[in-house]
């Protein structure tokens, strides 16, 4: 595996040939601050020391805190109410999705891959199968396959062939501040336990919750919640990391997770009834993370006709069906 140079840091778990073209690789702005989870009762813990295991045992470099631990280790740390806290000590952080996205479709047109720039409109399907989709334009497209990535249109996309999906766009706000005295050391992705988080960005700080309030909403919808910045994530943040009791908000936006109501993790691969349609909905906000093992996972799905370089049947169609959900523990 190759190693590839990221902005700021060399990344050594990522293969630079699967963006690579010739010898133009994008930019993808690695950011190796990790990530820093915290626990408040030990309902929490527990859940932290259970993933903790699975890291270990997959290589990973992760240290588990006592409050006395994370207080010396991040002094700007109000550790009063935790129980624990999970840390990555390499190759974690964040990343420009943007640019691994135009790393992608570079590379797959260098490989043949043809991208149709319009809008499905019509799912057309005889019996148990799809045989073509109608786009806005008026062109029909015959397909032996057809995956649905459509994001927070997917349950939209599902239904047109009849189909549904328990997953719907749910809007998270996100909040850049300035603060007047600047944490010191290295500054991780800081998930509280209420699911309130914080990172840097730049020489600001990028502010958030994951969207366990905000119902079903219109994917088109993109006004930024500020009372949520106001009621929750400023007094929760203010009150762990105290040096945040001063700050000013400089910029906003709103997103949308295609979020799986179920048990907030992705459905993956093809319908128990209509075999050649494929899930790939309802990543509910780590779809980054996740989307190049899935993306090799469809495709051994489709070439193959099975999966041969991860077992990803757990996130089947088949646990909607049954109503057995696979749980995510940790969705910020």
């Amino acid at each position: 595996m190759k190693v590839s140079q990221f902005g700021t840091g060399v990344h050594p778990y990522f293969p630079v040939e699967n963006v690579a073209v010739d010898d133009d690789t994008p930019e993808i702005g690695f950011h190796e601050n990790s990530y820093l989870f915290l626990a408040g009762d030990e309902r929490g813990a527990a859940v932290l020391r259970r993933n903790h295991e699975t890291r270990v045992a997959c290589g990973a470099a992760v240290t588990l805190l006592d409050p006395d631990g994370l207080a010396r280790r991040f002094p700007w740390l109000n550790t009063e109410g935790l129980t624990l806290g999970s840390t990555g000590e390499a190759g974690g952080g964040w990343f420009d999705s943007v640019g691994l996205l135009q790393g992608f479709r570079k590379k797959a047109r260098s490989l043949g891959v043809e991208y149709i720039e319009d809008e499905v409109v019509a799912v057309n399907r005889e019996g148990d199968r799809i045989v073509s989709v109608t786009t806005k334009g008026g062109q029909e497209i015959v397909c032996g396959t057809l995956v649905n990535t459509s994001g927070t249109n997917g349950k939209k996309v599902a239904r047109m062939a009849g189909l549904d999906i328990p997953v719907e766009p749910r809007r998270r706000s996100l909040f850049v501040v300035d603060c007047r005295t600047p944490l010191e050391g290295k500054v991780g992705l800081t998930i509280d336990p209420t699911g309130v988080f914080f990172r840097p960005e730049g020489r600001f700080y990028l502010m958030g919750t994951y969207p366990k309030h905000d119902p079903e909403v219109d994917p088109n919808d993109f006004d930024v919640m500020h009372d949520e910045f106001e009621d929750e994530i400023w007094p929760t943040l203010a009150s762990r990391v105290p040096a945040f009791e001063a700050i000013k908000v400089v910029n906003s936006w709103a997103g949308h997770y295609d979020y799986c109501t179920l048990d907030h993790n992705v459905i993956l691969g093809p319908h128990t009834e209509v075999r050649n349609f494929l899930f790939a909905n309802g990543f509910s906000g780590h779809g980054l993370q996740q989307s190049p093992a899935m993306g090799r996972g469809l495709s051994e799905l489709i070439a193959y006709g099975g999966f041969r370089t991860l077992d990803l049947s757990p996130f089947g169609y088949e646990r909607v069906v049954e109503n057995r959900p696979f749980l995510e523990d940790a969705v910020i």
